[in-house]
C-alpha cells in the first residue's frame, strides 16, 4: 500500500515522479517537456494529487483536451488557431501529469499506457482532418467544391499510420519473444551506412516531428495565411512514411540486442 503523503511538497514529487528514468528518456520525452512543461507539471500534479481523481482520470482529461485541438480549427479567425495552439500545449502538460499521478501512487497499468495511445492517436489523427474542414471553410460552405477535406483525412492516415509503425514493432518484439526496446538513440540508427547518414539528417531537419500535434499546431500558427500548407505536409508526410518503414527494417528494433 502507498504510504506517501497526500499533500507532498514539490521536491518530493521531484524525486518519485520525475526520475532520469522518465526525464532522461532519448526518444520518448518530447522537447517541449524539457523545455518548461516538467518545471511546471509537479505544481499541478500536486493539486491533482488532492482531488479523488486517479492517474487514469487524468489521462481521460488529456484525451478530451486532445480531442478538443482540431474542432478548435473550425473556429474563424486567429481565435480558432490561437485556441487549437493553446490546447496542444495543455494537452502535453497534461499527459506529464497523468504519468507523475501514476507514479506518486504507485497505479501504473496497462489501461493507462492504453488511454494514453488513445489520446495521442485521437488528438493528432483528428487535426489534419479538421484543418482541411477549415480550409474548405466548412460548416459555412459544402466540401464537394474542394479538395482540402480529402487532403487532410489522407494526411490524417498517414499521421496515424506512422504512430501505428511505432507500436507494431513493440507489438513484433513482444510476439516474438523480444525483451522491451530499449530507449536509447542509437537504436533509431538504421545498419546500413548510407541509411544512417540519411538517419541523421533528420536530426537537423526534424521532418518527423510534423505528425505530433506540437509541432503541427505550431506550423499552422505559422502558415496560417498559406492553404498550400497542407498540400506541402501531406507531401513530407508520405517522404517521412516512406523513410520511417525503411528506418524500422533496417534498424537493430526487429532484432535480438
Amino acid at each position: 500500500m502507498n504510504a506517501r503523503p497526500i499533500r507532498p511538497t514539490i521536491a518530493q514529487i521531484r524525486e518519485v515522479s520525475q526520475p532520469p528514468s522518465v526525464t532522461g528518456r532519448s526518444t520518448s520525452e518530447h522537447w517541449i517537456a524539457d523545455l518548461y512543461q516538467r518545471k511546471i507539471s509537479p505544481y499541478i500534479t500536486r493539486l491533482l494529487l488532492m482531488t479523488p481523481i486517479t492517474a487514469n482520470g487524468v489521462t481521460w482529461l488529456m484525451i478530451f483536451i486532445g480531442a478538443s485541438i482540431g474542432p478548435a480549427l473550425l473556429i474563424s479567425g486567429w481565435t480558432g488557431i490561437f485556441l487549437a495552439f493553446i490546447l496542444s500545449q495543455l494537452q502535453m502538460l497534461i499527459d506529464c501529469c497523468d504519468g507523475e499521478v501514476a507514479r506518486w501512487c504507485d497505479t501504473k497499468s496497462a489501461a493507462g499506457i492504453f488511454l494514453d495511445k488513445l489520446g495521442h492517436y485521437l488528438a493528432e489523427g483528428l487535426i489534419p482532418i479538421f484543418l482541411g474542414l477549415r480550409l474548405a471553410n466548412w460548416p459555412n460552405e459544402s466540401i464537394s467544391g474542394t479538395t482540402y477535406p480529402f487532403i487532410g483525412a489522407l494526411l490524417a492516415c498517414l499521421v496515424i499510420f506512422n504512430k501505428g509503425l511505432n507500436d507494431a514493432v513493440h507489438v513484433a518484439r513482444a510476439f516474438s519473444g523480444m525483451s522491451k526496446i530499449q530507449d536509447l538513440p542509437e537504436i533509431n540508427l538504421p545498419a546500413s551506412t548510407w541509411l544512417k547518414r540519411v538517419r541523421r539528417l533528420f536530426d537537423y531537419i526534424p521532418a518527423q516531428r510534423i505528425f505530433h500535434s506540437i509541432e503541427f499546431t505550431i506550423l499552422i500558427v505559422i502558415f496560417s495565411n498559406f492553404n498550400g500548407f497542407i498540400k506541402i505536409a501531406l507531401g513530407i508526410s508520405i517522404f517521412v512514411t516512406i523513410g520511417h518503414v525503411t528506418a524500422i527494417v533496417s534498424s537493430p528494433k526487429l532484432r535480438n540486442n
